[in-house]
């Protein structure tokens, strides 16, 4: 009787394998077609910790990340901030000098003449939430060169991660953008253990999940068609259009925290892309859906 329990056993854990594995043929298939609508280069990562379950779409790629590095950067930031480095409410003075033009800057378009102080808890604010600039910049700054967070990151495990622009350094030259790169893997493993609390302390964990679910940028990437109890904690990244009519970078990575109380982290990367922004948003958008509609069980 137990040899027959046993088999019964082996064949109801092959039955199940069978079913995810055709489960996650079938999701690859989907997003193969959504991402053709780019006219261009499209990679993602995604996985569900609670389930242990992971899905790659050429996850190994090295992607432009344009603004998503700002989620790096508040994590070196904070870091500093829980080592007792100086605080969140400690001041930084903005010159009128850094208030540079031809930038996204809400801050600068509050302060444009500068002379101002604001706090670190402000500048995350800005950098994070809506992706300025200048706030980012001024950030990096404190911090040293940009090869300081990619050092931090690396110190993680994480590899596929690189940085040696700023802000205005990626602005200079069309080329520079291509030296801030990681892949959709190394984002959502970076992404997990900074929701695993594994990165930061629970008070800077739970500070820098807010002000990404409070981000205004991407309304219409990875959020468009999440249902409203499902809360997305992201960061965009976007650039301009080249005159050849290709837009090096549309981007969004993030944790969805489900309806059923699961998460749903991934990073989903648009890169030498042809197609128009709004299809190109539209790609991030359509892959999110299928994803939550894949892994979202209630």
């Amino acid at each position: 009787m137990p040899k027959i329990v046993n088999i019964i056993s082996l064949f109801i854990l092959i039955l199940l394998q069978s079913t995810v594995y055709s489960k996650q043929d079938s999701l690859y298939n989907q997003i193969q077609e959504i991402a053709k609508q780019a006219k261009g280069k499209v990679s993602i990562a995604a996985r569900v910790p609670e389930d242990s379950i992971s899905f790659s779409f050429y996850g190994d790629e090295m992607c432009v990340m344009q603004s998503v590095f700002k989620f790096p950067i508040a994590l070196a930031i904070l870091n500093k901030i829980d080592k007792q480095e100086f605080s969140l409410l400690h001041k930084i003075h903005i010159t009128p000098k850094e208030m540079i033009k031809d930038t996204w800057s809400p801050m600068r378009d509050s302060f444009p003449d500068g002379n101002v102080n604001i706090t670190f808890e402000n500048l995350l604010k800005y950098m994070v939430s809506q992706s300025d600039n200048i706030a980012c910049d001024v950030l990096l700054h404190h911090l040293g060169k940009p090869k300081v967070v990619q050092n931090y990151i690396r110190k993680m495990g994480i590899d596929d991660f690189a940085m040696k622009y700023n802000e205005a350094g990626m602005h200079k030259k069309w080329k520079n953008q291509y030296s801030n790169v990681c892949s959709p893997n190394a984002m959502v493993a970076l992404l997990q253990k900074f929701y695993d609390g594994n990165v930061l302390s629970p008070t800077n964990t739970a500070f820098l999940n807010k002000i990404m679910t409070e981000t205004t940028t991407g309304k219409n990437r990875i959020k468009k068609y999440m249902p409203s109890n499902a809360v997305v904690a992201h960061k965009t990244g976007s650039s301009g259009t080249n005159e050849a009519g290709m837009t090096s970078a549309v981007n969004d990575v993030g944790i969805i925290t489900l309806p059923n109380g699961k998460h749903l982290v991934l990073a989903i990367f648009v890169n030498d892309a042809y197609a128009d922004f709004t299809v190109l948003e539209e790609t991030i958008a359509a892959i999110s859906k299928a994803l939550f509609d894949a892994y979202y069980h209630p």
